[in-house]
């Protein structure tokens, strides 16, 4: 285990306050970001039995589809209670994204499905990032999400409430910083924008490196009926949400839309010798 820590607003909030299995399952929002991520990633992934590592996998919500599809899995997360859960899926251990406890080139895959978003310090996500570069192997495959830095203006429109003055002022300073502190609701946070991520991903060595929108420029209209009295989103809805995600694809002007962003790069074929 890493003597690294997180913050600990991150800790208690995926720890004791927030059940992420629950989300990706049950709101509508959540289902859209799942199956789209799962849509994107069979894109790109080798073909089974490749050895993936899933970094800061939760209870192991892609890692049971990416089992059920016959990858050989292994996943490290810093939730104790996260890990337990996973335990059930595939092998899981504590640990921390910016020092895993895994070998040089041991992984056809590396997926980062979450430890960038409650990294606000650059240095804290390059390491992030070192380490998959770290782990995988020539020619893998890394993959990396990101909140989008816009998705608080659109999410907060959903609740009908970001024109009062304290939710005003503490998405404008999200928007102006790409940091949330963490003092309410959400946790501590960092807010990407597409071309920021793809540098990055680019400054620790990956090539070929793409970023797509999750969840597309209509998820948080799916969003704002789930919040109204009634039935829901319909299942029609949420197809033709998906669908102008699809068709957003290839327009990068409709990334901000999105409130998750999803970078896929390749290590290069010499591997170590090409890290910064």
């Amino acid at each position: 285990m890493s003597n690294l820590e997180l913050a600990p607003s991150v800790m208690r909030f995926y720890g004791e306050t927030v059940n992420e299995d629950s989300r990706l399952r049950s709101s509508a929002d959540g289902r859209m970001e799942l199956v789209r991520t799962q849509e994107l990633l069979r894109r790109f992934l080798p073909p089974a039995p490749a050895r993936v590592l899933d970094v800061g996998g939760g209870t192991g919500i892609h890692a049971e589809w990416l089992v059920k599809d016959g990858y050989d899995v292994a996943l490290v997360d810093p939730v104790p209670r996260h890990v337990a859960a996973a335990s059930a899926v595939c092998p899981a251990v504590v640990g921390d994204a910016r020092d895993l406890p895994e070998p040089d080139d041991t992984f056809e895959v590396v997926q980062l499905l979450g430890p960038l978003y409650h990294l606000p310090d650059p240095v804290d996500r390059q390491r992030a990032l070192a380490e998959a570069f770290r782990v995988a192997k020539p020619d893998g495959l890394v993959a990396v999400a990101a909140i989008n830095r816009y998705a608080s203006l659109f999410e907060h429109v959903t609740y009908a409430h970001l024109h009062t003055e304290r939710i005003h002022n503490s998405v404008s300073k999200i928007l102006e910083t790409a940091v949330y502190d963490g003092s309410r609701g959400f946790t501590l946070s960092y807010f990407h924008r597409a071309e920021e991520l793809v540098t990055e991903l680019v400054a620790s060595g990956l090539e070929n490196v793409q970023v797509f929108g999750i969840e597309g420029p209509a998820w948080s209209l799916v969003k704002a009926v789930e919040q109204q009295l009634g039935g829901g989103p319909t299942d029609e809805l949420i197809a033709s949400a998906l669908d102008a995600a699809r068709l957003a694809e290839p327009y990068p002007e409709l990334l901000a839309a999105s409130s998750h962003l999803l970078a896929v790069g390749t290590v290069p074929t010499n591997g170590a010798d090409s890290r910064p």
